[in-house]
């Protein structure tokens, strides 16, 4: 099971996921002259120890694709390491809403659709 919900990045302090979830925080970024694209993503437990994290360089591209493609990675290193029941934390609030509202089906882009599948899969 896989819960979504947008942070803003005003907020001062981390939240915990419910007992027996991990969360995900996710982040991607674009250097300021757009020759790198970096994605990373901390999983800790609800005592908020951490639990695995990952980051890596990427191809160049617009910053919506970029969130979609840490949002899959960090379900995909999750689900690895066998946690099942995952909270992720992302501040692009478009893309939120575009997977969580019924917007995906619509998506030109495939991983959107993907992640859509994998929050309502049991």
């Amino acid at each position: 099971m896989v819960h979504l919900a947008y942070s803003s990045k005003t907020k001062q302090r981390w939240q915990r996921p419910d007992s027996g979830w991990v969360k995900i925080n996710v982040d991607g970024s674009i250097s300021k002259n757009n020759t790198k694209v970096a994605i990373g993503g901390a999983v800790r437990n609800s005592d908020g120890e951490w639990l695995t994290g990952f980051n890596m360089v990427t191809g160049i591209d617009e910053i919506f694709r970029t969130e979609v493609q840490v949002i899959v990675e960090g379900m995909k290193r999750a689900w690895l390491k066998g946690y099942k029941q995952v909270e992720i934390n992302c501040d692009n609030v478009m893309l939120i809403d575009t997977i969580c509202n019924g917007f995906a089906s619509i998506s030109n882009i495939a991983e959107v659709w993907l992640i859509h599948e994998w929050c309502n899969k049991d």
